[in-house]
């Protein structure tokens, strides 16, 4: 519930009050929130707006650094307006979108391109990353404010080749001198006919996603900082030594597997594969090794899904459901609401460099306040252009409003574009803080003279 009143004083204007939050630990108190960060914790300031948070849950907004936001010549697929309204709806605040795009973002000016697109759509915060192909300005792209280099296919998927060892080697030496990160999609690919979705897994095997694990640290001799998208199985981050990379795991591969579907159901495919109910498992039991839950927000049409098993594209929408997804698990004690902050706020919010979110003092003011009671998902009253998931009827708990920088920007359905002109991000990195105009959150190798957007 939403009061608004007067401020009596002028340097109390725009104040936010989050009244009775329950904050993970056990305490109650209210948050103040001032020019976008949490200024004082305890009893209540004053403020313009008050939110009576009791018998809520208020949690940090999330942070996905695994989105693929369609749009250009794919905008029928998803737009960025669609898809940062979808992700404010699940409580999400930050998207990283990913560079597999028509064309793909290999040159600054195409970084600058997809950066002005997002900007004139946007209703959350957004990075951008940076394609490894060996047409690829490395340098150049890097100065033109991507977050991350990848992710980079070390086995095929829709809109992105794989790229060989030699390349990936080399790409890795050129990266690690900017101590930069490289986001790694690791598959190995069979042949044979892509027919269903058992077929779709032994073609893509749980083998073969830990050797290609295996074969990219191998070939990392700079000690290039890696971060493994999507790992499927619980061998594959087996495979991964503690502190030798940072692992990213999807609900779906936590979800859902493909005994869950009939066999050639389209909206199941995706890359890596679901697997098995047995795999699904093992990998919840690696739980604690997880640094960071990514949807890989991935929409395709109806139409393209509808298409035979082997010609349709694999990718899934989910970005909306991600949060809500875990917080269904919360409430069933499966997993805590720390993990969930952990693992879908604060480590997301470290490694893109930027302040987090949180209940201190300090901390970016980005929230999503969630009721006491779950639902069900249906794709009817989902927000992404695709209009379907594989979600359908699984146990959810969706944010009644979402927060970002200390304005409302989703309330019981509706959206409002949040005002954030001439506002600095707040890099917890060494790199110097940088005025923005827009959503966008450059990179450390950002160069303004070589960004000017018109």
């Amino acid at each position: 519930m939403i009061h608004e009143k007067k401020s009596e004083m002028r340097n109390e204007q725009n104040n936010l009050i989050l009244k009775d939050v329950h904050i993970p630990g056990g305490r109650i108190a209210d948050l103040t929130i001032t020019d976008g960060f949490v200024s004082h914790v305890g009893s209540a300031e004053r403020g313009d707006v008050e939110i009576i948070c009791r018998h809520k849950t208020v949690l940090p907004a999330g942070t996905d650094l695994h989105v693929h936001m369609r749009d250009g010549i794919q905008k029928a697929k998803e737009t960025w307006e669609s898809g940062t309204k979808s992700a404010l709806a699940g409580g999400v605040t930050v998207v990283v979108d990913q560079p597999n795009t028509l064309p793909p973002l290999t040159t600054p000016e195409r970084i600058k391109t997809r950066v002005k697109l997002a900007q004139s759509q946007a209703y959350c915060r957004f990075a951008i990353n940076g394609a490894v192909t060996r047409e690829s300005d490395l340098s150049g792209i890097w100065q033109a404010g991507i977050f991350a280099f990848g992710e980079t296919f070390a086995g095929p998927s829709s809109y992105g080749e794989a790229v060989d060892a030699d390349l990936l080697s080399r790409a890795m030496d050129q990266i690690s001198m900017w101590n930069a990160i490289m986001t790694i999609h690791a598959e190995q690919v069979i042949e044979g006919a892509d027919s269903s979705l058992f077929y779709h897994d032994a073609l893509r095997p749980v083998s073969g996603e830990v050797q290609a694990v295996q074969d990219v640290l191998k070939i990392n001799e700079n000690r290039c900082r890696l971060y493994f998208c999507h790992l499927s199985s619980g061998q594959a981050i087996d495979a991964v030594p503690t502190g030798a990379a940072m692992i990213e795991v999807t609900p779906h591969h936590l979800f859902l597997s493909h005994e869950q579907f009939i066999s050639d159901d389209t909206n199941g495919k995706v890359n890596p594969p679901l697997r098995s109910e047995s795999v699904r498992k093992d990998l919840f039991s690696r739980w604690n090794r997880i640094d960071v839950i990514g949807s890989d927000h991935a929409p395709h049409t109806r139409d393209e899904k509808e298409q035979p098993f082997e010609s349709a594209p694999s990718g899934i929408p989910g970005v909306e459901t991600m949060i809500p997804l875990l917080m269904g698990w919360a409430k069933e004690k499966k997993i805590s609401l720390s993990d969930i902050i952990q693992k879908t706020s604060t480590r997301p919010s470290e490694i893109l460099g930027i302040c987090p979110a949180g209940y201190s003092p300090g901390n970016r003011a980005d929230f999503a306040i969630y009721p006491d009671e779950g639902t069900v998902i249906c794709a009817d009253t989902l927000h992404n252009t695709a209009g379907w998931t594989p979600y359908e009827g699984m146990n959810a708990m969706f944010p009644e409003q979402t927060i970002l920088g200390g304005e409302v920007v989703f309330n019981a359905g509706e959206f409002f574009k949040p005002e954030l002109n001439n506002t600095e991000e707040g890099r917890r990195d060494n790199t110097e803080s940088k005025k923005i105009s827009s959503l966008w959150i450059p990179g450390r190798g950002y160069t303004l003279k070589e960004h000017t957007l018109v």
